[in-house]
């Protein structure tokens, strides 16, 4: 309906218009929050942990501290729990402290290119926003910079309407004496035991972070704690400039237009990782642009940015320097699972790095087999994401796609005719580490099937598979030398006595020479087989009287 002459009835777009209005990130999450993986009762308290633990482990890296994190949990009623996290990092700083925990998308890693945990500035803020919409109290937040300094408490809320901190009170504390922050919730949630819980989170998280010690105390009372296996700190990375493999040309627009440099040339050389002088010619000779021409000029000539994105593909650019991430390492991943698990066989594998979208990544990837791994023989897919545990959405995760991708019967596993995993009593742990994880979601619980992401995570898992194929070989092979030596032990007292009838020597004499003959066949089948990954296992096979296990392929 529109207005008429004579009609004093306003126009339904200017009704319309009055009703529009701006809406905060706070208001929106407060709406959504399930978006941030605040959606079942136990879920929301392995989110509230999860976002305080990777807030206390980045800072305590980047100050060259050894984390030492307590989590205490304690049941209110049927309903709520009060939840305390407390580190031993470099603290808050007071000014800044309310807006850390009280603003959402506040941080100071969203423009690094280098690896992190938290990096949009949501998950500690977004536990506080859940804690009071369920509970209707302030979080109370307590920080320490420096022994010689007072600690500061403040109980805040987040105003919703502005994304902006409420104080309700603030004042020194003079009974937190160690350096470190400590925040202390209660809101609706449930703390559960067994698979996606807050104990496997931690052990999980131990596994990938050795340097860490964690402590949690349940609601029941027990407490277990993750000690370190590591001494070391990881090395801490370094922020670089954006590599140009995989960048894409609205990016590329926003900085040929935004850029301080005067030429193309000078532009590509400062403004990317690993383009140097040489390179930069090539780059720009191959796009048929001229080197010496004013970026913000080619930001106009959309057609000669896409030349120069082609150019990017064709020209050989060395790889991403590897100093902006920070791999667990193979040595490690090794000892955080041997702390945690006991296996029979380890495999790893690392690749070099790699970029998709301008930013570099890495991908790790360890298979651990036999133990106290499933015995049902269900295989157990452990994903990480800059050393973070991925707890939810398995099934949607680009980790989870690429082992999907693999036929495993090529590695002498068990995989049923229209099954996509293999079966048996096998783990296979896979790390993301990149400078901007691309997340399906802003709760960061699976990787997007991003295709470079993809390739490199099935063949990290394929480089560790080829030393389990090896392994299991050897040990079918042992279990079948030991099968043919026990069938063999059974007639070696009736053939060393026909021998005796035809040459009259001692019975006793011949089957000890049996025996030694058949001992130097068959010595490196029943003797431990090595482990060609250069893990640490256990015997698999040992005397040659033990008990023949049931193999896939039988011996005579």
């Amino acid at each position: 309906m529109t207005s008429v002459p004579g009609n004093e009835k306003a126009p339904i777009a200017m009704e319309l218009a009055k009703k529009q209005k701006a809406i905060s990130v706070a208001e929106f999450f407060e709406k959504n929050r399930h978006m941030l993986g605040f959606d079942s009762l136990p879920r929301c308290l392995i989110t509230c942990i999860k976002e305080a633990v990777d807030n206390s482990l980045d800072a305590c890296e980047e100050s060259s501290i050894l984390p030492d994190i307590y989590i205490r949990i304690r049941k209110v009623d049927e309903r709520f729990l009060s939840i305390v996290i407390e580190d031993n990092g470099p603290g808050i700083q007071k000014e800044v402290l309310p807006r850390v925990f009280g603003k959402l998308l506040y941080g100071s890693r969203f423009h690094a290119i280098r690896q992190s945990r938290g990096q949009q500035g949501i998950g500690i803020s977004a536990a506080v926003l859940y804690s009071q919409l369920t509970s209707g109290r302030p979080v109370r937040i307590t920080s320490k910079i420096d022994p010689r300094l007072p600690a500061y408490m403040y109980e805040l809320k987040i105003d919703t309407e502005t994304n902006e901190p409420r104080i309700v009170s603030e004042r020194v504390d003079e009974f937190f004496t160690s350096r470190g922050t400590r925040i202390e919730l209660e809101m609706e949630a449930a703390y559960v035991r067994g698979k996606q819980s807050v104990l496997e989170y931690l052990r999980n998280t131990a596994i990938v972070n050795p340097h860490a010690r964690i402590t949690l105390l349940d609601p029941f009372g027990e407490k277990t704690t993750f000690e370190r296996a590591s001494d070391i700190l990881p090395k801490q990375p370094v922020e670089i400039k954006p590599h140009p493999r995989g960048i894409e040309l609205g990016t590329l627009l926003k900085m040929l237009h935004g850029t301080e440099y005067e030429k193309l040339s000078t532009f590509l050389n400062g403004e990317f990782a690993k383009v140097g002088g040489y390179t930069a010619d090539n780059i720009c000779r191959e796009a048929s642009v001229d080197p010496s021409m004013s970026p913000r000029e080619l930001a106009k000539d959309v057609e000669a940015a896409k030349r120069l994105i082609a150019a990017f593909q064709k020209i050989k650019v060395m790889a991403p320097p590897k100093d902006c991430l920070s791999p667990i390492t193979e040595d490690l991943l090794k000892k955080g699972v041997v702390q945690n698990h006991k296996v029979d066989f380890i495999a790893t594998a690392s690749r070099p790095v790699n970029a998709s979208r301008g930013n570099p990544f890495l991908v790790e990837a360890l298979i651990a087999y036999g133990g106290d791994i499933d015995p049902e023989g269900r295989i157990d897919i452990v994903r990480f994401a800059n050393r973070v545990p991925l707890m939810y959405q398995q099934g949607a995760c680009a980790i989870t796609h690429a082992i999907e991708r693999i036929n495993w019967k090529h590695y002498n596993l068990e995989q049923s005719k229209n099954a996509k995993l293999p079966s048996g009593p096998i783990m296979i742990m896979v790390h993301i580490a990149s400078t901007n994880v691309p997340f399906t979601s802003e709760s960061k619980d699976a990787v997007a099937d991003v295709p470079e992401f993809m390739d490199e995570i099935e063949l990290a898992v394929r480089q560790a598979a080829r030393d389990l194929s090896r392994f299991l070989s050897e040990q079918r092979k042992a279990l079948d030398a030991r099968k043919k030596i026990r069938i063999f032990e059974c007639y070696t007292k009736e053939v060393a006595m026909a021998l005796r009838d035809l040459t009259g020597r001692d019975p006793a004499a011949i089957e000890a020479k049996f025996m030694d003959v058949l001992n130097k066949k068959y010595t490196k089948f029943v003797e431990a087989p090595a482990d060609s990954a250069g893990a640490a296992t256990e015997p698999v096979a040992t005397a040659p009287v033990a008990p023949a296990a049931p193999v896939k392929k039988g011996g005579k």
